[in-house]
């Protein structure tokens, strides 16, 4: 059955042949292009929004052709679910920021290749998430407190385009929340750094020198990330379909299946495969254009 969808496709200043390059991938997957409305043409990024019908078993071969066209990042969302939306909720580690806080943390000790292989395996949504956490926060037993003074200030960095993302939307009238399986320490910080108005995460638990290597309870992992997407919706009065959920690892999977426009940054291939959304090649504010924004809305840092 042909329905009604829209692509967004976003590529660097470089690719002038956007608009084109779309529709023939959208032809090339048996959909008929309904008009191309740009959305940036002037760079650093190209971006634009094509309506089109098409049958559902025929965005496969249109996520294949537009990859094989070029470094093209796009979302493919049915046509009723694009739009802004009224809240943002964004996984941390390797999305907001270019690192993962525990393999950062685990240099300190000599742990960096241990910890971060089983960092590793546990986005990738082969290890149990909890049990992972766990295993690796044990690890950490015995290290001075200053050291995660010393991660934050010396490795941790944003990616390109989150403070523009996260001021653009909270400038439409959104609200932003950052959420992490990583730590508390980390979020409160970054939050402020970024621009979230509020944020969650796990808690390092210390004897007021160092770490015990505990982790408190309840652990925020998956399931805790989809509940903190839908309780944050409902106080908005907002419904999940008005949410964007953004994420790069296995755990970030169910919030992103609740949300309704999911967006995998550099993602897992498990998560890749399910979000609606990815950017691979150019940077945080692709899912802004996902949304229909313009650059000239855009809040520039």
């Amino acid at each position: 059955m042909q329905m009604g969808w829209v692509l967004v496709a976003v590529s660097s200043g470089a690719e002038a042949r956007l608009g084109e390059l779309s529709e023939t991938s959208v032809l090339a997957a048996g959909g008929t292009p309904n008009g191309w409305t740009c959305l940036s043409d002037t760079g650093p990024l190209h971006a634009g929004a094509l309506r089109f019908t098409a049958a559902t078993e025929g965005l496969g071969v249109l996520r294949n052709a537009l990859e094989a066209a070029g470094p093209i990042d796009a979302a493919i969302l049915p046509a009723a679910r694009f739009g802004r939306k009224r809240l943002l909720i964004s996984d941390m580690d390797s999305t907001i920021i270019g690192q993962e806080c525990i393999d950062e943390i685990a240099d300190a000790v000599g742990l960096k290749a241990k910890i971060s292989e089983i960092t590793e395996r546990a986005m990738r949504g082969e290890l149990d998430f909890e049990a992972a956490l766990t295993e690796r926060v044990a690890m950490l037993k015995g290290l001075p407190l200053g050291a995660l003074a010393r991660t934050l200030e010396e490795r941790i960095t944003l990616n390109p385009g989150a403070r523009t993302l996260i001021a653009t939307m909270k400038a439409h009238g959104a609200a932003t929340l950052l959420v992490s399986g990583g730590f508390t320490y980390f979020t409160s910080r970054v939050a402020e750094l970024a621009g979230f108005e509020s944020h969650q995460g796990n808690t390092l638990i210390d004897d007021g020198a160092t770490l015990t290597g505990e982790v408190g309870r309840p652990i925020l992992g998956r399931e805790a990330k989809r509940t903190a997407l839908l309780e944050a919706a409902a106080a908005l009065g907002a419904s999940a379909e008005e949410t964007l959920a953004m994420g790069d690892g296995a755990n970030d999977l169910d919030m992103i299946r609740a949300s309704g426009l999911g967006v995998a940054y550099r993602a897992k291939p498990v998560v890749a495969a399910e979000a609606a959304g990815s950017i691979r090649h150019t940077d945080l504010t692709a899912a802004l254009f996902f949304q229909g924004y313009k650059a000239s809305e855009f809040v520039l840092d």
